[in-house]
This record gives C-alpha cells, structure tokens and sequence, in this order.
C-alpha cells in the first residue's frame, strides 16, 4: 500500500514539475512577444493604432460660376441629428423633453421615435448650423451628429438643364454636374486628422488647426454662360411656350467662334433644388436626347454643301416648277398655290422664299456618297462631344440604304433627323468662315482646351462667306420679321412636321424653329430657337420663332454691346 501511494505522490510531482515548465515557457514566449510588439515592431502598430483614429477631412464640391463670376451652385452644409440606443443615459421622455424645442418636433413624436428599438434613430435631417451648435453645448453623448453638404442653386431655375443637379445622399448627378463631377471634387493637398470616436479632433505638434477647422473643398469652375443672355432667352422662350400653348422649347446661343455656348434654355424647365419633386419630362434635356427632322433650316447645310463641292456658286441658277416629283412622291413650294411657277431662282430666292423645289434640285446635284460626306463633315450622325451627359449620335442613315426619295427629302430638311446642337454646330460652322468647333459649356484653360475642343476645317472660308452673304440677302431683300437696321444677320426659318413617337408616320404638330448668326460681317453670336407643337393660328418658322428670334438677339446685342455693320438704329 505504501508503495502505491509513494509512487502516486512522484507522479504527481513529476505532473507538476512539467505544469511549471510549461507555464515559465509560456511566460518566456508572451514576453519576447511584447519585446517584438514593444520594440521591434513598434512602428507597424503605432501605424494601425493611428489609422484607428485617423479619418479624412470634410469635402464639399467646388462652386459653378458663370463667365462674368455670378454663383450659379454651391454647396451648403447641413447636419443630420442622430440617438444611438446603446449609449442612452437619458431615458426617451428626457431626451424628447431637451431635445423637442431645438429641433422643432412635438415633444410626443419625438419620444415615439426615441422608443425604437433600433441601434441607431434618425431623429431630423438637414438641421442648420445654428441648431447643431445648441445640441452641442448639451454634451449628450447618445445623440451623435452628421455633417454633410447639400448642393444648392442660388439662381434657381436658370440654366438648370446645363447646371443638372447633385444628390449628396445617392452620388447622383446630372448636367454639369455630372461632366465636372471630377474636378468640383478634386483635392489638393487633402489633410488627414486624427479623430476620437465621437469626431473630435486629436491635437498634436503636427496637427494643422486652420485645416482641422476648415472644411476642404473641390476645384470651382466656371461655365461659358452669360446670366444675363440666359436670363433673356428663359424668359422669351417662356413667354412664346405660353402664348402658343406650345410642347417644349429651347433656345441655344453660341459665339461660333469658339464654340463658348452662352446660353442654353430648355422648357419644361425644373428647380434644381428641388429636383426630386421634377418629373422626368421636365428634367430631361431633349434638345441632346432626342432628334427631329430639322425642316427647312437644313437648306443651310445643302446649299453650302453643293458649293464646297464646286456644284452651284453664289451666281447659280435653278428653274423651280414649284413642284417636282420624285419616284412616287410629289414635292411642292409651301406657298405653291400662291406661286405655282416661280421659273429660273437665284440662291437668295430659294433662301428668302425657303424653295423645297429648288433645294431638292441642289441636292440631286450631288451623288448620295457626296452629299453624305459633306453631311458628315458638319457633324451629322455622330455626337458632337458637348460637355453635358446624354447626347444622341441623330439619324443619318448609310448613302447605301438611300433610294431617290430619301436623297431629294434630304435637301429640305426630312431625309435626316437631328439633335438641336447638331444644327447649332453645323452653321456655325459656316458662321466660323468653314471651321466646326466642339460646343461646349464649361471654360477650358488653354491646356485643357487643346485636349477637349476639336477644330475641322469643314469648308474653305471663302466657300462659308458666300453662304453668309447669301443668308444675309435674303433676310435684308425680303420681309422677314428679323430684318435689322443696325445689323446684316444671315438666318433661316424651318417648319417641320412632327413624327410620331414610335417613328412610324408624322403627327399633325409642326417644329417651328429659326437658326441665323449676327453681324454677318464678323459673327459674335449664333441663336438657335426650335419649339414643338404650337398651336393656334398661322404656325411656321416665321410666325413662331422668328419673334422670339428677333427679340432676343435685340436684348443680347445691347447686353454684348455687338458693334452694328448697317447704317441705321433698330428700335427698342
């Protein structure tokens, strides 16, 4: 029994012996571990340990500017007020009772939210600065708060279809601020601070107070728009859309020069700022999305066509019949039973009496594979690379899949369907002595520019003045409304009719549209004004867009002060 128990007791001993071992090299291990962590590591965890506390400054959005410096969008900061459940010292009643007058909540509504059995109770949003700061002073330390920015548009309306707008809460955008999205949120030199987690900030000798205390924000840019030109054309399209109880509308301004747009009013408009309660009709920009045959606007484009290729010049003559059949179709003048047989016209004829005859015999001048070149070269079926989202390439179909009738309807403005600032960059094109220029509606440094605007020589710039010349004739010998004293303008008129949505036949609404430039001695500005389903009366380019044509290039000549280059003084 003894030496049971004896050797009992040795293994136990020898048990124990190997436990003490165990832990003294157990012991060993965690403190080279600490010497690794302590010492030879050390700069691998002070990293982590920083990274813990460190988080990136607030960013806002750089502002949008129009060309003269006016604040067209800018970013606002607001604050959204939040209870997280797990830090609650307070009961809900409390809360409510402190917090209700602050944020402007019935006391009952406030406590009810405050009961929610969830982590973290979003409590109000978009709180001003002002309210922040009384929360602050509280010290409660269950009710965290959000900072963030909210875009919002000084003027309003204006210029909403080229400004877009910006959803902080989603990273949405539209228009500009889409296009610019990189840059309105590019930052230089952006600080990181050190931070507790309740967002305070942690002091140390490297810590910068001014940027602790500054918000960081993106580049600001500024946009070719003139307020004051914009201004105008919203308010004269406005009035004609109402008059004519018209669809939509829009109104383009361009130095054709450059390609700067200084105006680009679109209707239905919508208020950027409050951009959730527009419908998608209102918000859309059509005059890039969608496309329309552009009537007779487009005898710009086909006459300057025949003459770059040596087909007419500008002593050319045309015997017009007033109608011509073509396949199975009959084409005839708009005025052709008050003019049945105009006989042999000159170039300003077919321009001042808009000739469907005479353009459609232009254009047979040319061979399908031609003419579709030339179409091309101004930009028709392919984007024009303008600076805003949503651009459609048009429709300009194959010379391939043209038969007669597509060739002599696209003299006048049918063949084809076009973007509005398709048509815009086409003439000024013929505006820039033959030289087609990317639109755009944001200001480029020279740098930049070199890299976004594309120059093509179109025509020569003696070929582009005798089309000039020729416009602008048959604006001054004729009765147009336009007509100026103090300005030669080269312009046209355009009435089309309206396909149907699924492009399948036409309805019975009309596009009455007008495109001309000014002085026609030294082009400063194009105006573009196209509306959609007037009603009412005589509808054409001449009875619709014509006036509102006429009274905005009188507004935007004293607002740019263009020098006239006719003797006489046109009324105000």
């Amino acid at each position: 029994m003894r030496g049971d128990n004896g050797n009992k007791n040795k293994m136990f001993a020898d048990r124990l012996m190997w436990l003490q071992w165990g832990f003294v090299i157990a012991v060993f291990l965690f403190i080279i571990y600490l010497f690794a962590v302590q010492v030879l590591d050390v700069r691998h965890f002070r990293i982590k340990a920083k990274n813990q506390r460190r988080a990136s400054s607030f960013v806002m959005r750089g502002n949008i500017y129009d060309r003269n410096g006016i604040k067209l969008a800018t970013d606002t900061v607001y604050y959204d007020i939040f209870a997280r459940k797990e830090d609650f010292v307070h009961t809900p009643e409390e809360l409510a009772k402190i917090l209700a007058p602050i944020l402007k909540i019935s006391q009952v509504d406030l406590t009810e939210k405050l009961r929610q059995n969830v982590s973290l109770i979003s409590l109000k949003k978009n709180v001003d600065r002002h309210t922040r700061d009384q929360i602050a002073k509280l010290n409660l330390r269950e009710i965290p708060m959000d900072k963030k920015s909210i875009r919002t548009y000084p003027q309003g309306t204006l210029a909403a279809h080229v400004l877009g707008y910006y959803n902080f809460d989603a990273d949405v955008a539209s228009g500009v601020e889409l296009t610019a999205k990189d840059k309105l949120e590019s930052v230089t030199n952006a600080s990181n601070l050190e931070m507790t987690p309740k967002g305070k900030v942690i002091y140390n000798i490297s810590t910068d107070p001014v940027a602790a205390t500054k918000p960081i924000k993106g580049k600001d840019i500024t946009l070719t728009i003139d307020a004051a030109v914009q201004h105008v054309c919203e308010k004269e399209l406005m009035k004609a859309v109402e008059k004519f109880k018209a669809h939509r509308g829009a109104v383009i301004v361009m130095n054709p020069r450059n390609g700067e747009i200084l105006a680009y009013a679109v209707y239905p408009c919508f208020d950027p700022n409050n951009f959730k309660n527009a419908s998608s009709f209102q918000i859309k920009n059509w005059t890039l999305t969608d496309i329309f045959p552009p009537g007779s606007t487009f005898k710009i484009i086909t006459v300057a066509s025949a003459i770059e290729l040596g087909k007419i010049n500008k002593y050319s003559k045309i015997n017009d019949t007033g109608k011509i059949k073509v396949g199975w179709w009959t084409i005839k003048n708009y005025d052709y039973n008050r003019h049945p047989n105009p006989g042999m016209i000159d170039l300003v004829y077919l321009f001042e009496h808009s000739s469907n005859v005479g353009s459609v015999i232009v254009a047979q001048m040319m061979n399908k594979y031609e003419y579709y070149n030339m179409l091309k070269k101004f930009g028709f079926g392919q984007k024009t690379g303008i600076d805003l989202p949503g651009e459609s390439v048009g429709l300009l179909k194959s010379p391939s899949r043209w038969d007669s009738s597509d060739h002599a309807s696209m003299g006048y403005g049918y063949g084809s369907s076009v973007t509005a600032i398709q048509m815009v960059s086409a003439v000024a094109a013929i505006a820039n002595d033959g030289v087609w220029v990317t639109p755009h509606v944001i200001k480029y440094s020279p740098e930049e520019e070199a890299v976004k605007i594309k120059k093509v020589q179109v025509m020569t710039p003696e070929h582009a003045r005798v089309v000039t010349e020729l416009l602008t004739e048959g604006i001054n010998r004729g009765k147009s409304p336009i007509k100026s004293a103090s300005y030669n303008i080269a312009a046209k008129t355009g009435t089309s009719i309206k396909p149907k949505e699924n492009g399948t036949g036409y309805t019975n609404k009309l596009y009455t549209s007008m495109i001309g430039y000014m002085p026609s001695s030294d082009p400063q500005v194009l105006i573009y004004v196209v509306v959609d389903s007037a009603q009412g009366g005589e509808i054409w380019g001449n009875t619709v867009a014509a006036p509102i044509f006429k009274e905005i290039s009188t507004q935007i000549s004293h607002i740019l002060n263009l020098q006239p280059d006719k003797g006489g003084k046109d009324e105000d």
